[in-house]
């Protein structure tokens, strides 16, 4: 498996994976899954900004999954604190595809200055990419009791986080 930038060739893939996972999963409050310009649109957004969209690719070359980051929110005094989302095909959970990804992003994200990155999985009975996330240092940072509403019932979100690099010990340069 190789870990790399996401490319335009890429957004079909991306897509057909995200939209199993609107369709099927409450890891995404999304309901209609995004068309490939909408996913391209997003792709293109993550990339002007300078942030990671990464692939994970089979030798084959057919992809596994993606992951990317981006400024947790819009506004300035959240600069250095990224988000990241993760997809990984149905077929391959369980198989480090995704732990690779994240590692990848996290080690992305700290190059490029970011002191913070959160996790928001939707659903806190999505053991498996808590359990992730937990694998690679992120603590819980907290529950949002039933803020979605997805397949006829309420969702929460949880919350996750993981300091970069100096974290919070010492103030950016």
């Amino acid at each position: 498996m190789q870990i790399r930038d996401a490319t335009d060739a890429d957004v079909p893939a991306i897509t057909a994976i995200f939209a199993h996972h609107v369709l099927h999963g409450a890891g995404t409050f999304e309901e209609v899954p995004p068309d490939a310009a909408q996913m391209a649109a997003r792709l293109t957004r993550i990339r002007a900004h300078g942030w990671a969209w990464l692939v994970a690719e089979a030798p084959d070359g057919t992809l596994l999954g993606y992951a990317h980051y981006e400024q947790f929110r819009d506004r300035s005094a959240y600069r250095h604190c990224a988000e990241n989302a993760i997809y990984v095909r149905d077929d391959v959970r369980g198989q480090g595809v995704g732990k690779a990804l994240v590692q990848a992003l996290l080690d992305r994200a700290e190059e490029a200055g970011f002191r913070q990155m959160l996790a928001l999985i939707g659903d806190a009975e999505n053991v498996g990419s808590i359990g992730l996330h937990v694998s690679l240092g992120f603590r819980q940072a907290g529950i949002v009791k039933s803020v979605g509403l997805k397949f006829g019932r309420w969702v929460d979100l949880v919350v996750m986080q993981k300091p970069l690099g100096e974290g919070d010990r010492s103030l950016p340069g």
